[in-house]
């Protein structure tokens, strides 16, 4: 296999692999309307390119086409070097069009509609590769209704992969030629011929000055077709600008270059459609960015309005977690002279109910007590019961039903502006947030009791450790120490050997009095770090559960839906990317070199 052979394959491996990306975006789903619109352009370009892989290998389709009275008709005669389509006086309209083949070449492997036209076969040299089809004038029309000149025209275009445009001097400008010309110019070569030359003054270069700002033109020539029949008709060659025409389209056109001229359309014409779709994305891309920031802002703003109350719901048990935490700390420390004071503190309501059987004096005085301490028992019952029932909560304060359907109607604006189905926000998804909502809660809520009692182990392990035990037993051990000491030294040396006086109550009063104040200020100490470890845990808690709870937005779906059309926009930019480079390197001829 040599190298062109080898350059072609990779090509034809390229465009393949564009069509199949092709194919894949526009299989996916859609539910924004300028993404459904631009699927179905590419549907449509789809069809059309099988049909030119069907045409792979037939003749090239040479098109003439221009305006009433421009001479196409008396070109495709020069063309073939013989009277096969009638003009001029003849028939000076060109109403139905006239394709033009060599016997031997096969109709049917055009891919053409062929009772639309009318066969003429010529035995001529530059038919062997190539057909020719004369087409109606555009012109003679001023709408394209069914079965028009202009109807009929649009529809042959598709099936061409040379166009050439034929004009005069006094149809320069004409706004209705002009514009066929530039639907036309999609997926086909053109050719700009001006006609008349014996008649009409060269203005080649005003018409390229004018179509380069619309249209690319390969090539303008200036010939006189009557001139050109004429010197065929004496044997000779065709002269000026009809000579290289002819040329170049019986030797530049045909058999070498066929594939590569079909395939350089193809290219054109995707290129074409996906740098349409690319705009339209584009124009209406605003709208979308504007729906996403609305999701963002309804989301922000419910985070907002919720954080507030769930720190407030949880807080509002903090005191007893405060005293689950004291009470796991008291477990993990173990018996030590610190931890039997945190165990004095955490239990001296219970001590001092239970300190006052000791004053009654008679059985009512036993049963009331009693009863007092097994009300306020209840009452701590009553409070980790309510702290369970709060966590339950959670989950349903914040998004009560007005809330939804605010942000709903907010959001259902900005859907209907971005082209969206309109479904997606519409009030029979309120049902639908619902479920959300209590999916994500049983998700994440489901357990809150659980988590609470994690973050007080946690955090009382992490507040238990040895170098915390060590300062605390250390700090609360230097008054004791210090007190027996005296009391020790007072006892056993200064009374014995200096004859002093033994400590009276005025002493212990004094040391006990700085005892329970040095117990409470490392009570206080211990427990402000606990509350501070539990408030910022607390905290935290209430920052996950929220961003857990409104993380994918009320509106997952429409979000999803977001997320999905980006994607597909983004597909398409890469397409339209390599489609480009592709075009780039067939029109600088890197695979035929």
């Amino acid at each position: 296999m040599n190298g062109p052979e080898l350059a072609q394959l990779e090509m034809f491996a390229q465009i393949d692999e564009l069509v199949r990306r092709l194919n894949d975006w526009q299989e996916q789903e859609s539910t924004w309307a300028p993404l459904s619109t631009s699927q179905a352009l590419v549907r449509r370009l789809l069809e059309r390119v099988e049909t030119l892989r069907i045409r792979l290998e037939a003749p090239l389709v040479v098109a003439t086409f221009g305006g009433t009275g421009t001479g196409k008709s008396t070109l495709v005669n020069a063309l073939v070097g013989r009277e096969c389509s009638e003009s001029g006086r003849q028939r000076p309209t060109t109403t139905q069009p006239v394709l033009i083949l060599h016997p031997k070449t096969d109709a049917e492997s055009l891919g053409i509609p062929l009772e639309d036209f009318r066969l003429v076969r010529q035995d001529a040299p530059i038919l062997r590769d190539l057909v020719i089809i004369d087409c109606p004038d555009p012109d003679t029309n001023e709408a394209a209704t069914s079965g028009s000149n202009l109807d009929r025209l649009r529809k042959l275009v598709p099936h061409c992969d040379v166009l050439i445009y034929t004009s005069t001097q006094q149809k320069y400008r004409s706004a209705r030629v002009g514009a066929e010309l530039r639907q036309a110019a999609t997926g086909c070569r053109l050719l700009f011929v001006q006609t008349h030359a014996e008649l009409d003054s060269d203005i080649r270069e005003d018409w390229r000055e004018q179509l380069d700002t619309d249209v690319e033109v390969d090539d303008i020539f200036f010939v006189d077709s009557l001139r050109a029949i004429r010197e065929q008709e004496q044997g000779h060659r065709p002269s000026g600008d009809f000579g290289r025409l002819q040329e170049l389209l019986s030797t530049r056109l045909a058999v070498s270059q066929r594939v590569r001229i079909r395939r350089a359309n193809l290219i054109d014409l995707i290129s074409e459609v996906t740098q349409h779709c690319s705009g339209q994305f584009e124009q209406n891309w605003p709208a979308v960015e504007k729906l996403q920031e609305a999701l963002d802002e309804q989301r922000d703003k419910l985070v907002a309005s919720m954080s507030e109350k769930l720190g407030d719901e949880l807080q509002l048990s903090r005191n007893l977690w405060e005293r689950r935490l004291l009470s796991s700390v008291t477990q993990i420390w173990g018996f030590s002279p610190f931890s039997a004071m945190l165990r004095i503190y955490n239990g001296l309501g219970t001590l001092l109910a239970s300190a006052g059987l000791l004053r009654a004096r008679t059985s009512a005085q036993m049963v009331l007590i009693g009863a007092i301490q097994g009300s306020r028992w209840l009452a701590s019952r009553n409070q980790e019961k309510e702290a369970d029932e709060r966590l339950e909560r959670i989950s349903s304060f914040g998004l009560d039903d007005n809330l939804l359907r605010e942000a709903q109607l907010v959001v259902s604006g900005f859907v209907h502006e971005a082209q969206f189905d309109s479904e997606l926000a519409s009030r029979e998804s309120l049902e639908d947030l619902r479920k959300e909502a209590v999916r994500v809660e049983d998700r994440f809520l489901g357990d809150a009791s659980q988590r609470i009692d994690r973050i007080i182990d946690d955090l009382a392990a992490k507040k238990s450790g040895r170098i915390t035990r060590f300062v605390y037993e250390t700090l609360f051990l230097s008054l004791v120490g210090f007190i027996l000491f005296r009391i020790g030294r007072n006892f056993f040396y200064d009374s014995l050997f200096n004859e002093a006086a033994i400590l009276k109550m005025d002493f212990y009063v004094s040391a006990l009095v700085f005892f329970v104040l040095w117990s409470a200020l490392l009570l206080m100490l211990f427990n402000q770090r606990l509350r501070r470890g539990l408030k910022r845990k607390i905290d935290d808690l209430v920052r996950e559960l929220i961003e857990h709870r409104v993380a994918s937005g009320l509106f997952p779906k429409l979000e999803a839906r977001c997320r999905e059309v980006a994607r597909q926009k983004d597909q398409l930019a890469a397409i339209a990317e390599s489609t480009e480079t592709l075009r780039n390197q067939i029109a600088h001829g890197s695979f035929f070199h």
